[in-house]
């Protein structure tokens, strides 16, 4: 009997049903010499700090670098039941081994891997390593299960990963809440994340921008355009000399050009476009597209590949003239498409593109959320506009001079519209057309030599403009590359974070306050820059970090040394605490909590503040303070608010509902007047609507 554990519960029912398991029975399917059973994403996480030492629950400088030797494990909160119902399954005697059907991923294997180890589970098992959640893809993979051990580099890729974060996230965030007195997040992606966030934004910020401006000729039916000019004057005294004067073609260039289709998707440039066209956080489009695989409609999204490989060549053809028939493609006419384009065995690793099923021909879009029918309908285009043809134009540049100087028009000539017919009518068929750069208009046929006489000439201001703020869309792109501007295609990636986790990564920096969303802009926060300015380089370089994350795919390609990993991480964590051990009075204010004055001080005039239990002047010399427990308001059941003290400080006098008389035993309502004589303790006095006379009291 084979005990197959699956990652979730919907994946359970699906393999189970592919397989024949139809028999339910608790906590799991069976049938067929089968047991299908699930986890609830991790059962077993990595044990708090204070579960090595009770005294690690306070947070101390002196208690760091926490390196724990070895890593222990807990049972995830809420989950204990989970785990205790795949533990029995395992100690079953009539099971002889398992099958890992977890997600076909680093995590996947990490999930399964630890509740093996936590159960002390030592039967052999398989794993299960497939690309799509349809029925016949199931069966092909159980026909070809591979051995366990065949991936063990990438459990041990997914144990440095985890270990790494713990020791980064729980060394760094403790060692800076100490120094700056409030909680600081700290992670290993997430903050070099923050960091490029920042230095856009601090660009933005410095960003001075400059006028200048162009002359503009207006001839034949056609505007051309000057070089950059600083100076208005002299912008003006070109216009001046070209108006009403002759012009002169000097040159006409034409260049075919061709625009190759678009590649499949992988799942960060799935997630950019869908940021771009519907404005879908990285995190809303990875749930689409989960919940799409989930119900067989897409292949695994969590890919890095924009490939597919030579086998599968006959099923793409078949999901092609299907994706074909779905509106609104259906009117594309007939293409031909060329399969080859998407073929690529080199650079398909774990997992191929991102492309729809062949259950696509049997689903009903019109059922599915919106959210995931945008996708699905991205997915088919982005797969029809890869086997068409290029787009091919004539790019046409001419020159003119005029007044001395040169002007340059462009245009494009259209040739073939190839792929883009499709995205046209994909466009075309939203509700809200997503923005996108004007092309280039036709030129008349302007020819060499051709004269114009009485031009016209006018004179338009313009202004550089700064950078950009990040969109998810920019973002991803950069974190793909590690900040940097340019890379080559073939090049091998240092990203930060996987396509599987960047959208997490993006999530937590909302959820943690460093980060905003703005419209589609990610702006941090004033907290998530002051955390970026307090911390050092090796928690905020881009690059340093894209480093690790190469050296963990070595790792996990059998190609790196787990022991030498997680060694440089420990002596990184030994760094920090060594290096930063005190800061200095500046960097304190960047985390001093912003204070709202309540009033200003009857005494001295300084701003008066909250406290925890009193009112306080902002001036140490000044003695003036209201104490929330004075004897005044506890004796009349009355607790000091802070807007009874802003009027009190603001007016001399606060109105209260429902003090307490012991000696009448009831409540009555009065004013409360400051009566502030200077001395060591601030007096009150009461006045009642009806009576003038006081009654003192403190």
């Amino acid at each position: 009997m084979k005990l197959v554990i699956c990652e979730k519960p919907s994946v359970a029912k699906a393999v189970a049903s592919a397989l024949g398991v139809t028999s339910r029975a608790d906590g799991c399917f069976e049938g067929n010499g089968l047991i299908v059973s699930w986890c609830v994403g991790h059962l077993v996480s990595p044990m708090d700090a204070a579960g090595y030492d009770p005294g690690y629950k306070k947070w101390k400088y002196d208690d760091l670098p926490i390196l724990p030797e070895p890593f222990r494990y807990v049972l995830a909160k809420g989950k204990e039941d989970a785990f205790q119902n795949l533990r029995h399954l395992m100690e079953r005697e009539d099971v002889t081994e398992l099958v890992n059907a977890c997600d076909a991923g680093r995590e996947g294997e990490l999930i399964f891997r630890l509740v093996y180890e936590m159960a002390g589970c030592q039967k052999p098992f398989s794993r299960l390593w497939i690309s799509s959640m349809e029925d016949a893809a199931i069966r092909e993979g159980f026909q070809d299960l591979r051995l366990g051990a065949e991936y063990d580099p990438l459990y041990q890729s997914a144990l440095c990963r985890q270990k790494a974060d713990w020791l980064i996230g729980i060394n760094a965030t403790r060692l800076f809440s100490v120094l700056y007195h409030r909680t600081l997040n700290v992670g290993r992606v997430q903050t070099p994340t923050l960091a490029m966030l920042v230095d856009r934004d601090s660009k933005i910020t410095m960003f001075r921008k400059e006028k200048y401006h162009h002359v503009r000729l207006t001839l034949g039916g056609a505007e051309a355009v000057s070089e950059k000019i600083a100076a208005p004057e002299e912008a003006e005294a070109l216009r001046a000399a070209c108006a009403g004067a002759e012009a002169v073609c000097a040159s006409v260039t034409r260049e075919q050009k061709k625009e190759a289709p678009p590649r499949l998707y992988d799942l960060t440039t799935l997630q950019r476009e869908a940021n771009r066209v519907f404005g879908y956080t990285a995190k809303q489009t990875l749930d689409y597209a989960q919940s799409l695989y989930e119900k067989k409609l897409l292949t695994y999204p969590r890919t890095d590949s924009r490939f597919l490989t030579a086998d599968m060549a006959e099923t793409a053809s078949v999901v092609l003239h299907l994706a074909a028939k779905v509106p609104p493609f259906d009117g594309c006419g007939e293409f031909f498409p060329d399969v080859s384009l998407l073929v690529n065995d080199k650079k398909v690793s774990d997992h191929h593109a991102i492309i729809p099923t062949l259950e696509l021909e049997k689903a009903d879009l019109s059922e599915l959320p919106v959210g995931e029918r945008n996708i699905l309908l991205l997915v088919c285009r982005e797969l029809l506009c890869a086997v068409a043809e290029p787009y091919v134009y004539e790019a046409v540049t001419a020159t003119f001079t005029c007044g001395g100087q040169t002007f340059t028009a462009k245009g494009r000539r259209i040739l073939s519209e190839g792929w883009r017919e499709i995205d046209h009518i994909f466009r075309a068929s939203l509700k809200e057309q997503p923005e996108g750069e004007a092309e280039p208009a036709a030129l008349p046929d302007f020819t060499e030599g051709q004269l114009f006489d009485q031009v016209e000439a006018a004179v338009t201001e313009h202004f550089t403009a700064p950078p950009k703020a990040y969109t998810e869309d920019t973002l991803l792109a950069a974190m793909e590359t590690a900040g940097k501007e340019e890379m080559p295609e073939d090049a091998e990636r240092k990203g930060l974070g996987t396509p599987a986790t960047r959208a997490a990564i993006l999530e937590k920096l909302v959820a943690a306050g460093f980060v905003e969303r703005k419209g589609k802009s990610l702006i941090p926060t004033k907290a998530g820059i002051n955390l970026v300015t307090v911390l050092p380089d090796t928690l905020t370089s881009p690059m340093l970090t894209a480093e690790w994350e190469q050296k963990l795919t070595a790792i996990a390609r059998g190609e790196g040394d787990p022991a030498a990993f997680m060694a440089g991480i420990s002596d990184m964590a030994r760094e920090l605490v060594k290096t930063y051990s005190h800061i200095s009075e500046e960097g304190q204010k960047l985390f001093a909590p912003e204070r709202e004055a309540v009033g200003l001080c009857p005494r001295c005039g300084k701003p008066v503040y909250e406290g925890r239990k009193n009112f306080y002047c902002s001036d140490r010399s000044c003695r003036f303070v209201l104490w929330k427990d004075d004897r005044f308001w506890t004796s009349r059941k009355k607790e000091l608010t802070k807007k009874m003290v802003a009027d009190l400080l603001k007016k001399g006098r606060t109105s209260v509902k429902g003090m307490w008389s012991e000696k009448k035993g009831a409540a009555y309502d009065a004013v409360v007047v400051l009566d502030d004589t200077s001395e060591k303790y601030v007096r009150f006095k009461l006045e009642f609507p009806k009576r003038k006379e006081g009654v003192n009291g403190r």
